[in-house]
C-alpha cells in the first residue's frame, strides 16, 4: 500500500472558478428565491399609533392591509420586470418576489379606525 500527500489547494483555480461561475448564474437573473422584508418604522403620538413601510416599486394593486385578532399584516409582491433589450445583468441586489408582515396591536388600537396610505413607495 502507498500514501499520498492530499493537497487541498492542487485543484484551487478550477474549484474557485466553477463556484465562482455558479454564483454568477446564482444571481444573473432573480428566481424569487431570495425572501425579502421591507424595512418598517413604528412610533406612537399622543392619538395614534404609526407604521412607515418602504415599498419602492411595489404597485398599489399588489399591497395588502388587513387587521384580524389585534394583528395588522401587510402583504405584497414586487415583481421583476425583465428587460428585454438588456444583454445581461452585471449586478442585481434587490429582492424580489412576495413578502409578509405582521404586528401585534396593542390592545388599545380600534381596529375600525386603521387607515392606509401609500404615497412615494411608503405605506402609511
Amino acid at each position: 500500500m502507498s500514501l499520498t500527500q492530499y493537497d487541498p489547494l492542487a485543484n484551487f483555480p478550477a474549484t474557485f472558478r466553477n463556484f465562482e461561475d455558479a454564483i454568477s448564474r446564482m444571481l444573473s437573473e432573480p428566481r424569487g428565491a431570495r425572501p425579502w422584508s421591507p424595512a418598517v418604522d413604528i412610533f406612537e403620538t399622543e392619538n395614534e399609533l404609526i407604521l412607515h413601510a418602504d415599498l419602492p416599486d411595489v404597485k398599489l394593486e399588489e399591497i395588502e392591509v388587513r387587521v384580524e385578532n389585534l394583528t395588522l399584516t401587510i402583504k405584497g409582491e414586487r415583481k421583476f420586470e425583465k428587460n428585454e433589450s438588456a444583454r445581461g445583468y452585471h449586478r442585481i441586489e434587490r429582492s424580489y418576489g412576495t413578502f409578509v408582515r405582521s404586528f401585534t396591536l396593542p390592545t388599545s388600537i380600534d381596529s375600525e379606525q386603521v387607515a392606509a396610505e401609500y404615497k412615494n413607495g411608503v405605506l402609511t
